[in-house]
C-alpha cells in the first residue's frame, strides 16, 4: 500500500494544467484554461481547467476532479495506478507497504511476471539469431538481404524462432518460468508446444521500450496454408489497439518535427529508421484505431501516411482518415511510385531523394480526395455525386469550424461546385449527427431509468440531470449518484427540500471560509449559513447535506477548512458536488479598459448565501404549514377547541412569515 506521505508528495507535485495539457490542447481564457473535452465528443470547448483550484471540470458531460482523478478517468486506471503514473512522471519515489490491497498486488505481480517472461523470450529469440547455426544461416541472412545493418537488427531486437517444436518452452520451464503464464502470453500452446517456430521474429515494445508482444514472419514461400505473419494474442500487458510499432524509438523525433509518418509494415519502419527517418511508426498490420491515433496525438498534431501507390494502399489509408480527423489532427498522404513500398523505394533512391519525393508529392488528404474524385468522374455525374457525398461526410467530421470552412472553399474549387452547396450539405450532416446523438442519449437515459431507476427516479446512475429548482448562481448541477461510503442514501428530492439543502451545502463548499458583512459584523459564510438554519438543522430531508454544512462550519471555526479535502473525498457524491461548486465557467472579458461592474456568480457569495437561506427557510415553512394544516383538520374533526385555537394562531403567524420571505425573495411561491 502507498504511504500517505508519498500520496501527499504526488498531490503537491501534480499541477492540473501540466497533467491535462499532456493529453489536451489548452488555451488561456481569463484565469482558467479551456480545451475540448477528452471524455466526450464536442466541437465547442466546454472543458475548463482551473490552475488556482487545481481542478478540471467539463460543463458539457459533467466530469470533473483533480489531477489524480483526471489520470484515472482518462487512462482507465485505479487510484493506486494513477498515483504511480504521476509519481513516475514527477520522479517521486513512493513508499509502499504490502499489508493491504492483495488484489492489486496480485495483479501487479502477474503483470511483472509476464513482463519478465517477455524479457526472457526476447533474449531467447535474439540469441538464436546471433548464436545458433540456423539463426545465422537463415534469419540473419534474410535480414541482411533486406539491407538491415547489424546495428539496426540489434536496435529493433530482431530474432529467430527455431524449427524445433518445443525448444523455447522446454528452456523456459527449465528456468522455472510459469507454464500458465507462458500460455497467457501466447508463447506456448495448450499442448506445450512453441507458438512461434521457424520464423524471423519482430519484438513489439510499449512506449517505454519494454517488450510486450511478438510477431513472427515465415520464410517459407509457396505454401498458402502457412500464414505469412502470426502475432501474440492480447494480454494484460498488450492491447494491440493502443500500440504502434517502434513508437518507443520514434516519439522523440515525432515531437521535434511535429509530424508522424505512418506506414503499414514492420520492415518499412526498420528501413526508414536505418535511413535516418526516425519519426515513423506502423499500426502492426491492423486498421488504425482511435487508441493508436490518441497515442500519436500525444507527440504531434500532424500525421503523414506513407502507403503503396496501388489501389489497395490508398484504400487502406482511407480507412483511417475519418478517425484521424475526428481527433483534430492534420492528415497528409504520400503515394509512392507504383510497385514500391516505403522500404523498397528508400532502398532504391536513398534518403535525400526519398525525403525530396515526400516533400514534393505530399498532399493534404482531403484535397487529394477531392482531386481524385474530380479526375475519376469527369464523365460520370452520378458516380461523382456519390463520391462527393463521401467528401461531405469527411468535412463534417472536422471539429475546427475555421479549418472546415477553408477545406470547403478548396473542395468547392476543385470539384467545380458552388461553395454554398457544399456548406449547406455539410451543415445538414452535422445537424443530423447532433440529432442522432441527442436521440441516442435520450433513448439510453430512458432505458437506463426504466431498467434501473436511479435514486431520483428515471435518472441515470452516476450521471447528471438539470436542476429544476432555483439556484442563486445557476451553475451547480444536481448530482444523482448514491453515496457509496457515507452510509446514507439520497431519497427522491422532487417531493422534499433536497434542492435547497444541496444548494446550502454547495455554497459552504465553494466559499465556507469567505467572509461577508452581516449586521455590521464580518462573519464567515459557513457561520452565516449555520446560524441562520440552526433552528431547523435536525429537519433536513437529506442528512448528507446537513453533515457537510456542520463539518465545514466546524473546520472553518478551527481554521482547518480545505476544499482539497472535498475534491479528493472518498464519497463520490461529495467529491462531484464540490467540483461543481468551485468550477467556474464564467470569466471577465479582456477589454482594454475594465468595464465589468458586477461580480461574477462564483464571487457573489453574500447574495448567493442570502438567497439560498431564504429559499431554504421558505421551503421548510411551507412544509411545516402543510403538516400544521393536516393537524388542524384532525383537531377540528376531534372537536378539540383549545388545541385547535392554538394551531390556528400558529398557522397565521407562519403564513405571515412565509409572505415576508416571499417578499424578500421577490417572487410569489405556491
Amino acid at each position: 500500500m502507498i504511504s500517505q506521505q508519498s500520496i501527499q508528495q504526488v498531490y503537491a507535485a501534480a499541477t492540473i494544467e501540466d497533467v491535462v495539457s499532456y493529453y489536451v490542447e489548452l488555451r488561456k481564457r481569463g484565469a482558467n484554461l479551456l480545451g475540448l473535452c477528452p471524455f466526450h465528443d464536442e466541437k465547442t470547448p466546454s472543458f475548463t481547467v482551473s490552475p488556482a483550484k487545481n481542478i478540471y471540470k467539463c460543463f458539457g458531460c459533467g466530469k470533473g476532479g483533480d489531477p489524480v482523478r483526471f489520470v484515472m478517468e482518462h487512462d482507465t486506471l485505479s487510484y493506486p495506478e494513477a498515483i504511480r503514473w504521476l509519481a513516475a512522471r514527477y520522479n517521486i519515489e513512493l513508499e509502499e507497504s504490502r499489508e493491504d490491497n492483495d488484489a492489486y498486488l496480485e495483479q501487479k505481480q502477474e503483470k511483472e511476471s509476464l513482463q519478465v517472461i517477455n524479457d526472457y523470450a526476447r533474449d531467447y529469440f535474439v540469441n538464436n539469431l546471433w548464436e545458433t547455426q540456423d539463426g545465422k544461416a537463415i534469419a540473419l541472412s534474410y535480414f541482411k538481404e533486406r539491407g538491415f545493418r547489424e546495428a539496426t537488427i540489434k536496435k529493433f531486437d530482431l530474432g529467430y524462432a527455431t524449427v524445433t517444436p518445443d525448444d523455447f518452452t522446454k528452456q523456459a520451464v527449465t528456468k522455472q518460468y510459469n507454464i500458465e503464464l507462458l500460455r497467457t502470453l501466447g508463447l506456448t500452446s495448450k499442448r506445450d508446444y512453441d507458438f512461434f517456430r521457424d520464423r524471423v521474429m519482430f519484438t513489439i515494445h510499449n512506449v517505454s521500450g519494454k517488450p510486450i508482444a511478438f510477431a513472427g514472419r515465415t520464410l517459407v514461400t509457396g505454401n498458402k496454408k502457412i500464414p505469412k505473419y502470426i502475432n501474440s494474442p492480447e494480454t494484460p500487458i498488450y492491447n494491440k489497439s493502443n500500440v504502434l510499432y517502434a513508437m518507443h524509438l520514434a516519439k522523440s523525433t515525432i515531437t521535434k518535427q511535429n509530424n508522424c509518418y505512418l506506414v503499414e509494415g514492420y520492415t518499412d519502419v526498420i528501413s526508414l529508421h536505418q535511413g535516418g527517418i526516425e519519426n515513423v511508426v506502423a499500426s502492426s498490420g491492423t486498421s488504425l484505431t482511435p487508441g493508436q491515433i490518441k497515442l500519436i496525438k500525444r507527440y504531434a498534431d500532424t500525421i503523414t501516411l506513407l502507403y503503396d501507390g496501388d489501389a489497395a494502399g490508398i484504400k487502406a489509408a482511407l480507412r483511417g482518415l475519418d478517425l484521424i480527423l475526428a481527433q483534430g489532427l492534420n492528415v497528409f498522404l504520400v503515394t509512392l511510385p507504383e510497385s514500391h513500398d516505403p522500404d523498397s523505394y528508400l532502398q532504391e533512391v536513398g534518403k535525400t531523394d526519398f525525403e525530396a519525393y515526400i516533400e514534393t508529392t505530399r498532399q493534404d488528404f482531403i484535397v487529394y480526395q477531392a482531386k481524385t474524385i474530380a479526375e475519376d468522374y469527369k464523365t460520370d455525374p452520378i458516380g461523382k455525386a456519390r463520391a462527393v457525398n463521401d467528401v461531405i461526410k469527411t468535412l463534417s467530421i472536422i471539429t475546427d469550424s475555421i479549418k472546415r470552412t477553408f477545406y470547403i472553399q478548396q473542395c468547392a474549387e476543385i470539384l467545380k461546385m458552388q461553395e454554398i452547396v457544399i456548406q449547406r450539405e455539410v451543415t445538414k450532416v452535422i445537424k443530423t449527427k447532433i440529432t442522432q446523438q441527442k436521440t441516442r442519449k435520450k433513448f439510453n437515459n430512458d432505458n437506463k431509468g426504466a431498467n434501473n431507476p436511479g435514486p431520483y427516479g428515471g435518472g441515470s446512475q452516476g450521471g447528471y440531470a438539470g436542476d429544476p429548482g432555483p439556484s442563486a448562481a445557476d451553475e451547480a448541477q444536481w448530482i444523482t449518484e448514491k453515496p457509496t461510503s457515507h452510509g446514507q442514501v439520497i431519497s427522491q428530492p422532487i417531493n422534499n427540500d433536497g434542492y435547497q439543502e444541496r444548494d446550502l451545502a454547495r455554497i459552504c463548499l465553494a466559499a465556507g471560509d469567505k467572509k461577508v458583512e452581516v449586521d455590521n459584523e464580518m462573519v464567515t459564510i459557513a457561520a452565516y449559513i449555520y446560524s441562520s438554519i440552526f433552528d431547523v438543522i435536525d429537519h433536513f430531508d437529506e442528512p448528507i447535506y446537513r453533515d457537510i454544512i456542520i463539518e465545514i462550519f466546524n473546520q472553518v471555526e478551527k481554521g482547518e477548512f480545505s476544499q482539497e479535502h472535498y475534491t479528493r473525498h472518498e464519497n463520490e457524491l461529495i467529491r462531484n458536488l464540490t467540483i461543481n461548486a468551485i468550477a467556474d465557467k464564467y470569466f471577465y472579458a479582456t477589454w482594454p479598459t475594465p468595464m465589468h461592474s458586477q461580480k461574477i456568480p462564483m464571487e457573489n457569495f453574500e447574495k448567493d448565501s442570502l438567497q439560498a437561506i431564504l429559499r431554504f427557510k421558505y421551503k421548510k415553512l411551507k412544509k411545516i404549514i402543510g403538516e400544521l394544516k393536516e393537524r388542524i383538520t384532525a383537531l377540528a374533526e376531534a372537536g378539540d377547541e383549545d388545541k385547535l385555537t392554538i394551531a390556528l394562531l400558529a398557522l397565521k403567524q407562519l403564513n405571515e412569515e412565509k409572505r415576508s420571505l416571499g417578499d424578500q425573495l421577490g417572487t410569489t411561491y405556491g
